[in-house]
């Protein structure tokens, strides 16, 4: 079996159940399994955002799940949530932080589309206890999160499992989440909670489920993705594929977090097959599991079938029930992003934010500064591709600005932190350059000549600059040889043994992306007594508040750092972005 399958091809699995020399009347039961995952707040046929239609969205996704009902039987489908539901498309920004009185938006829905499992994502918890604590509560199903241990007991804060009998199959669900949350977030948002590494989370509470459930299916319902190589300080972020492989005893792994699209056979110690699926995100997908089993008059289990499809949901209109159900949160939602809160003089592009110094990003800089009053800030395009043209802003270009609720730290770096950090910034986001027809930005080879959305090597959320300090970024020197510091911005000289007052997002300030640690070289458990202060709301809040206080803003460039050699990089610069955005 190919181990790299992107169509969206069927897979089975097959178990001979035991011979016995007397067949028993036996009976075919089929039960059809849906998985949602990273949904990120898409729930109706509209991208608020941008505003205009959208693609995938639970609207689509309850047509999918009724049609599939009709097919199977209304009782043989499982419908399951893997995860990042609550943030993401202002829909759940409004019902997280705006409307909090109201039952939210999100448990309303899974309730009307007869959701029966969720397991936590990371970005859930990024909204805070207060907000996933209340859709918790309020949900009319199990919200799962095995390896989620709460301090005061040492138990899981949510439900480790659950068990689903359907037409005498017994089927257990394990939820885990990856383990990389302390190093993203605040410890304010996870306050009370610790969370354990994946592997032997699920070893322990497969022997438990094994042991005392004896279910005929066991499912791991994982918020982490396949690239087990990939850490967060010491844990590893993706552990799904390496559960399927190291721990047997599950039938089929159902991945989330890292938005990739799989498909696949995973072969365990046991050399048993582990089917592993993925619906990427947006409620675009979904990873489909059809159970068929053989059982007797005694209700035995005998011959087991297992075949697993990811399909989209796009060519499928939005179901009316839902429409007309949910209209009111609609209307509330396009009322909010529509509103008006200032006026940019001139557009802004995060295209313009990989090639130099650009208005997007430090716009946010400016504000980063502003808000903090500390004396330089890091930032980096938190969307590949956007732009917030000129006139009136909006709520809802403050997602296209800002696209995560990060709240904002003050932290105490060194100049030499400070440089170090820069360095393995732009190790990340540029190639070492030889001449001008190499290409400047670090792109991954795709094998076409089309990089649109997939062309850099490493995720521009990580590409950090800076404002508040003069620099130039040498693209034919290595890492550690790049970065250049010639003073502050107003002149005054920038002292590498010097401490500095340093405006970062809390999900760089916690280590996220390691250019704190990696990169500067502060000890992951050092970085806590580093923050100086933190904003209480995320900010995107702070940042609307700002607008609205100012009214008018003129974005420019700080042009506070540039590549060279220009000799080199300008050529480069024109080529990669026909290249990367095919102008």
């Amino acid at each position: 079996m190919n181990k790299h399958i992107t169509t969206l091809a069927a897979a089975a699995i097959t178990a001979a159940g035991a011979f016995s020399p007397v067949q028993a009347e036996k009976r075919q039961v089929k039960v059809r399994i849906i998985e949602t995952s990273d949904v990120h707040g898409n729930f109706f046929p509209y991208d608020f955002i941008n505003r205009q239609p959208g693609t995938g969205s639970l609207a689509r996704v309850h047509t999918a799940v009724e049609k599939a009902r009709k097919e199977v039987g209304k009782d043989n489908v499982i419908l399951v949530d893997n995860g990042d539901i609550l943030q993401g498309q202002p829909t759940a920004y409004y019902y997280n932080f705006m409307d909090t009185t109201s039952r939210h938006v999100a448990a309303e829905m899974m309730d009307f589309m007869g959701y029966n499992l969720s397991n936590l994502g990371n970005h859930d918890i990024e909204t805070g206890h207060e907000v996933y604590d209340r859709w918790i509560k309020t949900s009319g199903h199990p919200v799962l999160g095995a390896n989620i241990i709460d301090k005061k007991t040492s138990k899981p804060y949510v439900e480790p499992y659950k068990i689903i009998k359907r037409d005498g199959l017994k089927i257990a669900f394990l939820g885990l989440i990856t383990p990389g949350v302390p190093g993203w977030l605040p410890e304010n948002l996870w306050e009370g909670l610790v969370f354990e590494e994946m592997v032997p989370s699920a070893r322990k509470w497969i022997n438990y489920i094994r042991t005392y459930e004896k279910p005929d299916v066991i499912i791991g319902l994982f918020h982490s993705g396949r690239d087990h190589t990939k850490t967060t300080g010491d844990v590893v972020e993706n552990a799904s594929v390496l559960v399927a492989e190291e721990v047997p005893g599950f039938d089929v792994i159902m991945m989330g977090h890292d938005h990739s699209k799989y498909l696949d056979f995973v072969k365990n110690t046991d050399r048993k097959n582990v089917l592993v699926g993925n619906p990427a995100s947006n409620a675009d997908l979904l990873f489909t599991v059809d159970i068929e089993a053989d059982i007797d008059e005694t209700g035995t289990v005998g011959d087991l079938t297992i075949k697993g499809d990811v399909s989209t949901v796009n060519n499928l209109p939005p179901s009316v029930e839902f429409m007309e159900r949910f209209e009111p949160q609609r209307k509330a939602v396009e009322n909010f992003v529509g509103r008006n809160i200032g006026k940019l003089t001139a557009p802004m592009s995060t295209r313009d934010a990989y090639f130099g110094a650009s208005a997007f990003v430090d716009f946010i800089h400016t504000l980063q500064l502003s808000i903090s009053g500390a004396q330089i800030s890091m930032a980096a395009p938190l969307t590949f591709d956007a732009t917030i043209p000129e006139g009136d802003i909006s709520v809802s270009d403050m997602f296209n600005l800002y696209k995560y609720e990060n709240m904002l730290y003050t932290m105490c770096l060194t100049g030499t932190e400070i440089k170090n950090y820069l360095e393995m910034s732009y190790d990340l986001w540029t190639q070492q350059m030889t001449s001008a027809d190499d290409h400047l930005l670090n792109l991954r080879d795709t094998g076409t000549t089309d990089m649109s959305h997939t062309g850099f090597r490493h995720p521009s959320y990580n590409f950090d600059s800076a404002a508040g300090i003069i620099y130039t970024v040498d693209v034919t020197k290595p890492r550690g040889e790049k970065i250049s510091i010639v003073s502050m911005a107003d002149g005054t000289p920038f002292v590498a043994d010097n401490e500095y007052t340093v405006a970062i997002n809390s999900y760089r300030g916690n280590g996220g992306g390691n250019l704190l640690t990696e990169g500067a070289g502060i000890a992951k458990k050092d970085l806590k007594e580093r923050i100086v202060k933190s904003t209480d709301k995320d900010l995107r809040y702070y940042m609307m508040k700002y607008i609205e206080e100012k009214r008018t803003l003129a974005p420019e460039a700080l042009n506070q750092w540039k590549f060279i050699p220009e000799d080199i990089a300008s050529p480069a610069v024109e080529r990669d972005r026909r290249l990367l955005f095919n102008e």
